[in-house]
């Protein structure tokens, strides 16, 4: 009798174990389908029951793997489904942070018009608006500035604003000018030093990056 309820219970627990692998194997299709912009096996997976928020191993979701991906229309289909577009991944990337940081623009205004959360932070600390000064996407920057309430004045885990950040880590060409330019016209505060108390002005200076230093002198 023992040994008829433990084969019993074993049994139960390799049926178990089998749900959860068919669980995951479909989870991860899904995920894998969104990044490759499989919109209507995204939705056909959702509607045979998909967690419409599941994560892969990476701690992804759906919505992030299809911004991975710049899969647009995935990204709208998932968010009138109702996919949660503020959740991070295991490395802290969210679909708004991730589409600030690679100048993904058309996925960007998709998810402030469905009122993505600017103020959630990267690994570094970091808004969207950081990285996306740095890079000199000009028209993400534009987009996060007027139609986000990003914060022009975040300072990250290293110390820098997007102001600073768009000056120490480039060359000081026309699109950070453009950038930086953007930035004091939105309310950056130029005066706002590095952890080592270098403000902006003085690393433009040291880099000789004198258009940049002229819009900063202009600024004060």
């Amino acid at each position: 009798m023992i040994f008829v309820i433990i084969g019993l219970l074993t049994g139960c627990q390799t049926n178990e174990s089998l749900m959860k692998e068919d669980v995951t194997l479909m989870e991860r299709s899904y995920i894998q389908a969104a990044e490759s912009g499989e919109t209507d096996k995204v939705l056909q997976w959702i509607e045979d029951g998909v967690n419409i928020n599941a994560t892969d191993d990476q701690g992804r979701t759906a919505i992030l793997a299809a911004t991975h991906g710049n899969q647009v229309d995935t990204v709208k289909a998932l968010i009138q489904a109702g996919a949660d577009i503020n959740l991070q991944a295991n490395n802290l990337d969210n679909p708004f942070l991730y589409a600030g940081a690679e100048g993904l623009l058309e996925i960007l205004k998709v998810l402030i018009d469905a009122g993505a959360d600017p103020t959630i932070t990267n690994r570094f600390g970091g808004t969207a608006l950081i990285p996306a000064s740095e890079h000199g996407y000009v028209e993400v920057v534009k987009e996060l500035l007027t139609r986000s309430k990003v914060n022009v004045n975040h300072i990250n885990d290293l110390g820098w604003t997007a102001l600073m950040e768009a000056i120490i880590l480039n060359n000081g060409g026309e699109q950070q000018q453009q950038v930086i330019q953007l930035l004091i016209e939105h309310g950056a505060d130029v005066t706002i030093p590095d952890n080592k108390g270098v403000t902006p002005l003085e690393h433009a200076r040291n880099n000789k990056f004198t258009a940049i230093e002229n819009l900063l002198v202009n600024a004060q």
